[in-house]
């Protein structure tokens, strides 16, 4: 099944999910300030990982990295991860070239975090688990824990930061499903968990996080793109697959550039001229096409994050600013 197709049939059951029993979507206060939360799955290429530091601290920004913790092994660690029904060492993403990678990775994440970002979890293998169980969940969470807590004893990467261990049992407390595949048992799961948030959702146009039974459940939009307004969600990956059919094609004149940008910008002037629903934008560490999906995102973190009544944070930050979790467990763990 292609991305494409996985993240169309998830809008539909996001979408529907709202009259799920016990959801109760939250309410955005009129004098709020205008709320965008960007976020990046994966978090592989080192370089975009200075990249997208260097965009926060030009504008103020604080993102979310929904981490995937293959990108800290090794092809020689790699059997210390074990998907649900795989075999050891398998994941669909790969792994590190080397342990200098790793351990640059690393000092990726301290630093952003000393910045204000925000660490999440984007599973290990980035396998689809649609038909996984909660307890197959649970042994992805686990894997995740135990790979991030010991990512320099496993490398065998010298210099491990004295807080280190405490952070990777206290500070993961989102995550965010590969292909945004969603279900009753990853949400028993994540409550067994204690995740304070999930950010798999997908919603018609921006929308409320919502309270049920557990985390607080996020939704990233479909927003209107291009000269016919059609609805994408409102992710690098999807503008690509929108644009090209996800094959790489140079961004001629910045057309591609253009029009993710126009799509990103209306979505935000519709929501900060209007009822002021958190706008949240999610990306990847790659440069699709010429890399016109950061290149528009850039430009427009650069536009809306230095307003004075826009707050462009992290999911994490959002809830603590808003008390939209303030009943549910500070941590996750695994």
């Amino acid at each position: 099944m292609s991305f494409a197709f996985r993240a169309a049939l998830c809008a539909s059951l996001s979408i529907a999910s709202v009259a799920e029993a016990g959801i109760r979507p939250l309410v955005a206060e009129p004098e709020q300030p205008q709320y965008v939360i960007i976020s990046f799955d994966g978090a592989q290429d080192n370089a975009l990982w200075q990249r997208s530091r260097t965009l926060a601290a030009r504008t103020g920004a604080r993102f979310t990295y929904f981490l995937s913790c293959a990108f800290l092994l090794t092809r020689d660690t790699r059997r210390e991860y074990q998907g649900p029904g795989e075999q050891p060492g398998k994941s669909d993403v790969g792994f590190a070239e080397s342990r200098r990678e790793v351990a640059d990775r690393l000092e990726e994440i301290r630093l952003a975090t000393s910045e204000g970002h925000e660490i999440a979890s984007h599973g290990c293998g980035h396998f689809d688990g649609k038909d996984w169980s909660k307890d197959d969940w649970l042994e992805e969470f686990a894997s995740f824990h135990h790979i991030m807590r010991d990512a320099y004893t496993i490398n065998g990467i010298a210099g491990e930061p004295a807080d280190w261990r405490d952070f990777a049992d206290k500070a993961v407390t989102g995550f965010r499903a590969p292909y945004l595949e969603t279900g009753k048992p990853l949400y028993a799961a994540l409550k067994a968990a204690g995740f304070a948030y999930d950010a798999s959702g997908v919603s018609r146009g921006p929308a409320m996080p919502e309270r049920g039974d557990g985390a607080v459940r996020f939704s990233l939009p479909m927003i209107p793109e291009g000269p016919a307004s059609r609805r994408v969600i409102a992710m690098d990956y999807n503008l690509f697959v929108r644009h090209t059919d996800g094959v790489e094609q140079p961004d001629e004149n910045g057309a591609f550039q253009e029009r993710s940008y126009e799509a990103f910008k209306a979505a935000f002037d519709a929501q900060h001229g209007g009822e002021r629903i958190p706008l949240q934008i999610g990306f990847h560490f790659a440069l699709m096409n010429d890399g016109a999906y950061w290149k528009a995102l850039e430009r427009f973190a650069s536009d809306v994050c230095t307003k004075p009544d826009v707050v462009c944070t992290s999911y994490e930050d959002y809830l603590a600013r808003t008390g939209a979790g303030d009943t549910l467990s500070e941590a996750a763990g695994g």
